[in-house]
């Protein structure tokens, strides 16, 4: 079965801003939230064309969205699927603005 080609940017929806992800970035490792259907493949592929930079290694978690209290009752938050993507040394990924 032929896998099915998606857009870069539909694979790569936003990176996460966080301060341990902006420590990560130190060693080379980028944090993004990722479309829940992507595989470690694709999502090297998609970073690899959008930021022109060597992926070595990809590693992928899944996050149950929590149980919300609201004034009618309870919802919840989304679930989201991250990646942690590992670059080759001495290339950057400029998501924080340095």
């Amino acid at each position: 079965m032929a896998a099915i080609h998606k857009p870069a940017h539909d694979i790569i929806l936003k990176p996460v801003v966080s301060e341990k992800s902006y420590a990560n970035s130190d060693m080379g490792q980028y944090t993004f939230v990722v479309a829940p259907t992507a595989n470690k493949v694709q999502i090297k592929q998609a970073i690899e064309e959008i930021f022109n930079v060597k992926v070595t290694n990809v590693n992928t978690l899944n996050r149950a969205g929590k149980r919300q209290r609201t004034r009618t009752g309870y919802g919840r938050r989304v679930n989201e699927k991250r990646a942690i993507v590992t670059v080759a040394e001495g290339q950057t990924i400029d998501i924080f603005g340095n």
